[in-house]
């Protein structure tokens, strides 16, 4: 049986137009000083060049050859810290793209170095032949143009994905070390080569951005699961950061901070129905400039379209079937990919499964994991630390419970509710430690218990009254520095989020109860989990405006997950995910059948990338190298460590 996709009916929509992109402008000697201490503080990030910059014939080759290569789909050229994509509405952007090439290897974003190096590899400085770079992979970056509507042969507007790849063949020098003088078919060698098989990846959200992932995570990925053969390769899905258009809703970065301070309060830190009024009023002004400044791309977001982006990056990749490893939302991508094209699934890995039919429904996306959430904190976070003692964990004393600590934490939270922690740190100067920022800490840390040790000690310390780590750590998401005097010019797409999730929703039948209904909704959710009920319930509550402004989705889907698929997919579920519960990879095994293996993950943190298990590890090594899945439907794997001993 093949897709199921259905088509929206015929809708009105604002006049089309050009997509336009804000940016932010600061004085030359202003960006170029920030940009130095943005660099400094995280090497990662993409900024753009004047466009009066123009290359000369020399600039456009390196000891490696010219980028990007002729006939590549990706337009590739190696990563470095300044770049971005050409404008939508460049009438040349190869060209555009082109002249970002920058020539000199020691800018570009290599692996790590090989532990035995080759001796006497020279630093490149133009005449010289040496390569230091041997061994090493390379982060390569590039992008797609793709239909924007894949069900319109009159609408000729595209999106504009970002993406990027690391290479684990890494690049060699071409034959002459002189390269000006060169031969066209020596500058235009590729000495790395392309792995048998590539990795697509996919980070989740919705909203998280392929191309960090990339970045951060690849070497690691290929490292788990090929052994180093297969390179690694990830995106910005539509509306994501740096691909174009993207979903940035506000003007300015600060200008969402500044609202997020207000409408981001949870149920209990807020007086009720007001807050409800506040958040629905900024709800429906965020989806108002979404409109504004969007159109209506609000209707090509779904989890439909992005998979049939996912299919055309396949076909790019020039592979007969789709290699990956998708990871909490994104496993809701790829059960969309492999019930539209079954017949192109090979190598898929889903960690940490969504069962992406919940998603389909009225705030099904909050819903799914709000009692998963209460087991992680009280069975993981406090728990194990009773377990691992004062030693490890510097909440634990002597004797101390479960019980017990869940009492005193208790304690902790209602003081704070009561009255917030006055607090101050030299960098950040006065601040208060409120009851709604210290739920989203500890739910953020239970994604990750690696981060439990230092949490602990961060309750612990607020506990005895000493509230400077508390502000640290807050500072610290926050993520605000002092020290740039003005924004980077590249905006953050977090309206995609709230998007994709009411798109995949949009045709649920809504409430009779209007704004009443929605205040009961987050009173159930906040009464089922303290923790994540106030979160997640946001998560959803946009919902309520989003047929306001896009009455009918492009496309969403709609099928049966039971498809017969060309290979059968790997399922890995944890047992105290906070976000992605044991139950959904279950639920998902059930309606695929013979279509899908389940790893039963015992560990903590949500997928099964950070409380990691050799046995999970070598399943999924296996599977990606081999193809080579268990006999049985479900397998067991245990954390190879407890937490607190990470």
């Amino acid at each position: 049986m093949m897709e199921k996709l259905v088509p929206s009916h015929a809708s009105s929509h604002p006049p089309r137009r050009a997509w336009s992109s804000a940016r932010i402008a600061c004085t030359s000697a202003v960006a170029f000083a920030g940009l130095l201490l943005l660099v400094a503080r995280w090497p990662l990030q993409i900024v753009s060049l004047p466009s009066t910059i123009k290359p000369t014939a020399t600039q456009l080759v390196s000891p490696y050859g010219r980028f990007p290569l002729p006939n590549d789909p990706f337009q590739f050229v190696p990563c470095t810290t300044a770049y971005s994509l050409p404008p939508l509405d460049d009438s040349d952007a190869r060209r555009t793209w082109s002249a970002l090439f920058d020539p000199n290897p020691d800018h570009w974003r290599w692996g790590a170095a090989p532990s035995n190096p080759e001796p006497n590899l020279l630093r490149y400085d133009g005449d010289h032949d040496g390569d230091r770079y041997a061994g090493r992979g390379i982060h390569l970056c590039g992008y797609l143009d793709l239909p924007l509507d894949y069900l319109s042969n009159s609408d000729s507007r595209i999106v504009r994905l970002a993406v990027a790849k690391f290479q684990v063949s890494g690049l060699s020098l071409i034959d002459s070390p002189r390269l000006p003088h060169s031969t066209p078919h020596q500058q235009s060698i590729q000495a790395g080569a392309k792995s048998e098989r590539t990795i697509v990846v996919e980070p989740g959200g919705p909203g998280a951005s392929g191309i960090y992932h990339v970045w951060t995570a690849a070497e690691n990925i290929t490292e788990r699961f090929s052994q180093g053969q297969f390179d690694v390769l990830g995106w910005d899905p539509r509306g994501v950061e740096f691909s174009l258009p993207s979903a940035a809703c506000f003007p300015h970065n600060v200008d969402r901070d500044r609202w997020s301070l207000l409408t981001g309060l949870s149920r209990e830190d807020s007086k009720q129905p007001r807050q409800l009024d506040v958040v629905d009023a900024m709800n429906n002004a965020t989806f108002y400039a979404c409109q504004k400044r969007l159109g209506d791309f609000g209707r090509f977001v779904s989890t439909a379209s992005v998979a049939r982006d996912l299919e055309e990056i396949r076909k790019a990749l020039m592979e007969e079937d789709l290699t990956a490893y998708f990871i909490s939302y994104g496993t809701g991508i790829a059960q969309t990919y492999v019930n539209t094209f079954p017949d192109r699934v090979g190598r898929v890995i889903l960690d940490g499964c969504q069962y992406i039919k919940d998603q389909r429904q009225l705030a099904g996306f909050g819903m799914t994991s709000l009692d998963n959430v209460t087991d992680a904190w009280r069975d993981g976070f406090l728990g194990e630390c009773a377990k691992a003692g004062s030693e490890r964990c510097a909440l634990a004393r002597p004797l101390d419970t479960v019980g017990d600590l869940e009492t005193r934490m208790s304690k902790l939270f209602e003081s704070i509710l009561a009255r917030p922690a006055s607090a101050y740190t030299e960098a950040n100067g006065p601040s208060i430690i409120t009851y709604s920022s210290l739920l989203t800490t500890i739910y953020d840390s239970l994604y990750d218990p690696r981060d439990w040790p230092a949490t602990a000690l961060l309750l612990s310390e607020l506990e005895a009254g000493n509230s400077t780590l508390a502000a640290v750590a807050l500072a610290e998401r926050w993520g605000f520095d002092t020290s740039l005097l003005c924004s980077t010019d590249e905006l953050s797409s977090d309206e995609l989020f709230s998007l994709v999730v009411c798109a995949d929703s949009y045709d649920a039948p809504q409430p009779d109860g209007g704004l009443e209904w929605w205040g009961q909704l987050w009173a159930n959710m906040t009464s089922q989990s303290w923790i994540s009920g106030n979160s997640r319930f946001l998560d959803v509550f946009a919902c309520r405006h989003f047929t306001k402004y896009w009455p009918h989705v492009s496309e969403v889907y709609r099928g049966h997950l039971n498809h017969t698929l060309a290979n059968p997919v790997l399922l890995i579920s944890t047992t105290y995910d906070p976000a992605t519960p044991l139950r959904n990879g279950r639920r998902l095994l059930e309606e695929m059948g013979q279509n899908a293996k389940l790893v039963v993950h015992h560990g903590y943190g949500h997928t099964s990338r950070f409380h990691r298990s050799d046995c999970t590890d070598s399943i999924g090594r296996s599977f990606i190298l081999n193809g080579t899945l268990p006999a049985g439907r479900e397998t067991n794997c245990f954390a190879d460590k407890k937490p607190y001993q990470i």
